[in-house]
């Protein structure tokens, strides 16, 4: 997946006058790439203009001005992105009781290593995990994962740890969104990737709006 570039965040103030457009077309991209798998787990797979739009709310949200420090908000988000061949995502462990969600997250310990992702062909693709979300007495509720799928094409996502076995079948439009960001990961640089022309296309039309108001008497 192509990473996110400095280029493409906005100020601020530019950001602020047109987030309500920026939120209406996110959560679009966003719906088309949450599988819920199960009662409790929910899987959201990321691409270059979610993280563009997580990345300009924490700007906003923190204030956030010198150009070091967005810089590293850079490089944090953009770690989330899969390469060539690789969708990342993150793994959402949703249990609304917080005594059940503290024994769970103990007794699940080892959940990420029963997480699959099917492809056609009858592949199972394990993720790698971020091993910062695991420690030696517990899981985060919040999981940070990597399916390498190489040519694989996806057809759906489970998990077989004893006890929450579950399987969710991806919609035909969940799988051409995964397998457009797939395209795009795998792209040349001097392809533009599909992905990042949602991006652009997000960006430009902030772009135009600025533009248009400024031209305003």
């Amino acid at each position: 997946m192509r990473a996110v570039q400095r280029s493409q965040i906005l100020d601020r103030a530019r950001y602020e006058r047109t987030r309500s457009f920026s939120q209406a077309a996110v959560l679009e991209i966003k719906r088309k790439r949450r599988v819920h798998v199960g009662e409790c787990l929910t899987f959201l797979f990321e691409n270059s203009t979610t993280i563009w739009y997580q990345i300009q709310e924490m700007v906003r949200a923190e204030r956030i001005e010198r150009e070091d420090d967005i810089e590293h908000e850079l490089a944090t988000y953009n770690a989330l992105l899969g390469g060539p061949g690789q969708l990342g995502c993150v793994l959402l462990i949703e249990i609304d009781d917080p005594a059940l969600r503290d024994r769970r997250l103990r007794e699940w310990r080892a959940l990420p290593a029963y997480v699959y992702m099917r492809c056609e062909g009858g592949a199972t693709v394990r993720p790698t995990v971020d091993p910062a979300q695991i420690d030696e007495r517990r899981i985060s509720a919040v999981q940070y994962l990597k399916f390498h799928l190489d040519d694989g094409r996806p057809l759906s996502i489970g998990c077989d740890l004893p006890g929450l076995i579950a399987e969710t079948t991806l919609t035909r439009e969940q799988r051409d969104a995964l397998n457009d960001d797939l395209r795009a990961a795998g792209e040349p640089p001097h392809v533009a990737p599909t992905v990042g022309k949602d991006t652009q296309h997000v960006v430009a039309l902030h772009q135009e709006r600025h533009d248009n108001h400024r031209r305003r008497p």
